[in-house]
């Protein structure tokens, strides 16, 4: 059930939340300050800096105003679209942004560069992504975190955080760190799509309310609570799917432009770069 009170929906004032606003303005006050540090040669580029400020304007969307109000007071859909934009949007606009100059101090420390390189192979970032993403929609998990603002506050930086390392294989600034040749990018999109499918269908098929910190709202749309969980369940499970199956299509035509030696290459060059990483 839900311990504090639903705040009257607008869907034109936009409700800020302080605690975001600092983490978010932290975020990009750090990525200012480490790209002041470097060379010219090695700072992001225009580009790369207004896909990191748009990440942090998403962010901050998502976080703050009407889809806020939505996704904590009245709708478990809407926090799935919010769940969505924090994992399929965000991240991958975050890691863009990102010069590998900005990154490659941090693997000089043994153990940093040790924890890193294994946190970003391919089955690892496969695993923690959907572990977590499996583990906070349990009921006893996600209805904790509907009742307590600071675990709430957690939820959202796991899924940040694993999602950063679920589009790592996709976009890795760093060679230290490789990308996924583009046939292994093709095979890990599909897979991920098998994942979230198997916990939406869960949801969708559930017949009784897994979340009923939404059973007390206020209905603010003709939905029972039911229809609402079950929307919820197929948002996540469609448009999230779709996300992959574009990457999926993306990484194709991507690969068929290479020419065929260098496709033919591909494959060998990341065994050696995995067989390498795990010496």
């Amino acid at each position: 059930m839900l311990l504090h009170p639903a705040q009257p929906l607008s869907l034109t004032q936009l409700t800020v939340h302080p605690s975001t606003v600092i983490g978010i303005a932290a975020l990009g006050a750090l990525y200012a300050w480490r790209a002041s540090r470097l060379a010219e040669r090695d700072r992001p580029s225009p580009a790369r800096m207004t896909a990191f400020g748009a990440g942090l304007l998403v962010l901050l969307l998502s976080l703050n105003g009407p889809l806020h109000d939505l996704s904590d007071y009245y709708l478990f859909s809407a926090h799935m679209v919010q769940h969505l934009i924090l994992t399929l949007a965000v991240p991958p606009l975050l890691i863009v942004g990102l010069s590998p100059e900005m990154l490659r101090p941090a693997l000089r420390v043994p153990v940093v560069g040790a924890i890193a390189r294994r946190i970003t192979t391919p089955i690892a970032c496969f695993a923690i992504f959907n572990l977590v993403l499996a583990a906070w929609h349990l009921p006893p998990m996600y209805n904790t975190a509907m009742a307590n603002h600071g675990i709430h506050i957690l939820q959202h930086l796991c899924f940040l955080v694993a999602s950063v390392l679920m589009w790592w294989p996709y976009l890795s600034p760093l060679p230290e760190l490789p990308r996924l040749s583009y046939p292994g990018q093709i095979l890990y999109s599909f897979l991920m799509t098998i994942p979230m499918s198997i916990l939406s269908a869960w949801i969708v098929y559930a017949d009784a309310l897994l979340y009923p910190a939404y059973a007390v709202a206020a209905r603010i749309f003709p939905l029972t609570p039911l229809e609402d969980q079950r929307l919820g369940a197929l948002i996540m499970w469609i448009p999230g799917g779709l996300v992959f199956y574009l990457v999926m299509t993306v990484v194709f035509f991507r690969w068929a432009g290479t020419d065929p030696e260098a496709r033919a290459g591909m494959g060998m060059r990341a065994a050696i770069k995995t067989s390498d990483r795990h010496e």
